[in-house]
């Protein structure tokens, strides 16, 4: 069984940084991108940002310059450090991979169960 667990998140200050991990466990045959989605309450869940299984990385227009992705493939981990954090960021931040597991062999995407970020004004 596929698990992410996510951890970081919490409450901080407008101008502040935080540093999010999530790490995937279990039987995986391979992972390949992952990226860092978030949802505030009324809207839908939109991209954060996303990394390959390279190093090529994509991020939402309102974060870019202020939040980084990357990934440690030995340890099947992806983070994200957000500096300069705002009010709008607000929301529940969700890990997801694209992954291959043992046993199927079949690819899928999952998700983790959610990490609360909330930034004060």
């Amino acid at each position: 069984q596929v698990q992410l667990v996510e951890s970081g998140g919490g409450l901080v200050q407008a101008g502040g940084s935080l540093r999010l991990s999530c790490a995937a466990s279990g039987s995986i045959f391979s992972i390949n991108a992952m990226g860092w989605y978030r949802q505030a309450p009324g809207y839908q869940r939109e991209l954060v940002a996303a990394i390959s299984s390279g190093t090529s990385t994509n991020y939402a227009d309102s974060v870019k310059g202020r939040f980084t992705i990357s990934r440690d493939n030995a340890k099947n981990t992806v983070y994200l450090q957000m500096n300069g954090l705002k009010s709008e960021d607000t929301a529940v931040y969700y890990c997801n991979a694209g992954l291959i597991p043992y046993g199927t062999y079949y690819p899928g995407r999952y998700w983790g169960q959610g990490t609360q970020v909330t930034v004060s004004s």
